[in-house]
């Protein structure tokens, strides 16, 4: 059963983040990952997302929950677990991707993240691995979950070998 047992839903008061108000219809109400560790998975996306402005939600034996909003993500260790490592390969959730503030953001939260148990894919296209236009940084934690931290303003400076006129960029 996904949750905590015997309660904590997201009618438990006005959401952080300033979404106390109705939600829009169709966002997403939550994400739920299970994991095969949740001490490492806290301590890998936990962190991550707090330092995204999520705020702790929900908290059980086997799982934890942040909040930004209306929207909240689940981390929980079931027994119903039929492998031990998240194979994004295969059919079902690739990554997640959370807009991040700006490129300095970027670099700032992917480089805090390396250091605590992520690491960075595509580290000879970092971090124009997603296109000239397109400034993030792709990180797997040790469980195989991929996450995607994009500039949302994009780059603020052109990649190596892309002239900003030729691009069309003003």
């Amino acid at each position: 059963m996904p949750g905590p047992p015997g309660g904590g839903t997201t009618e438990d008061g006005p959401a952080p983040g300033g979404g106390a108000g109705r939600p829009v219809s169709g966002t997403l109400h939550h994400v739920e990952l299970w994991v095969p560790d949740i001490d490492r998975a806290v301590a890998t996306v936990g962190r991550l997302l707090e330092a995204l402005g999520h705020t702790p939600f929900q908290s059980w034996e086997a799982g934890r929950s942040w909040r930004l909003g209306t929207t909240y993500l689940v981390l929980e260790q079931s027994p119903a677990l039929t492998a031990g490592r998240h194979d994004r390969h295969r059919p079902g959730l690739n990554h997640l991707a959370f807009h991040v503030e700006d490129d300095a953001e970027v670099d700032r939260l992917a480089a805090d993240a390396v250091r605590h148990g992520w690491r960075l894919m595509f580290q000879d296209r970092h971090p124009y691995a997603g296109g000239p236009r397109h400034y993030a940084a792709y990180l797997e934690n040790e469980d195989g979950f991929e996450v995607e931290l994009v500039a949302a303003d994009g780059p603020r400076r052109d990649p190596p070998g892309v002239d900003a006129g030729a691009a069309g960029r003003t």
